[in-house]
């Protein structure tokens, strides 16, 4: 009897040990849902600059020559060809050091903030009146 009952717990304990493996492999053969993509958002600012750093990047920028006349940019998107972006300068990287790595250029209405990875615009600040 006691040799039955040990077997029996054995088969449990085996069949348990089987079941917890099998869990994530049937989870991963379902087969990817066809159609639109759910994920895909609205590009947003990879940066997340408060309205300080802005205004600071703003300060210390918006003097400076601009690289392109009317150069629309959006955040998400390539530069457009022909614009060389330029370092960003060391005192906006001290006082705003997300940006230290990134790279920017300048038109007549915004700064353009890329990211030196990919090439795209990762922020856009706007010059003038806010």
């Amino acid at each position: 009897m006691r040799q039955a009952t040990m077997r029996q717990a054995s088969m449990v304990s085996a069949l348990v040990v089987m079941l917890s493996f099998a869990g994530p492999v049937a989870h991963a053969q379902i087969a990817p849902q066809e159609g639109p993509s759910q994920d895909v958002l609205a590009p947003t600012a990879k940066l997340n600059l408060t309205l300080e750093q802005r205004h600071t990047i703003k300060e210390l920028v918006k003097d400076m020559k601009a690289d392109a006349a009317d150069v629309q940019a959006a955040i998400g998107e390539p530069i457009p060809a022909g614009i060389s972006p330029r370092p960003m300068p060391s005192d906006v990287s001290q006082k705003v050091p997300q940006v230290k790595s990134h790279r920017f250029f300048l038109t007549a209405q915004q700064i353009v903030i890329v990211d030196p990875k990919d090439n795209k615009v990762a922020d856009v600040i706007k010059l003038g009146t806010d």
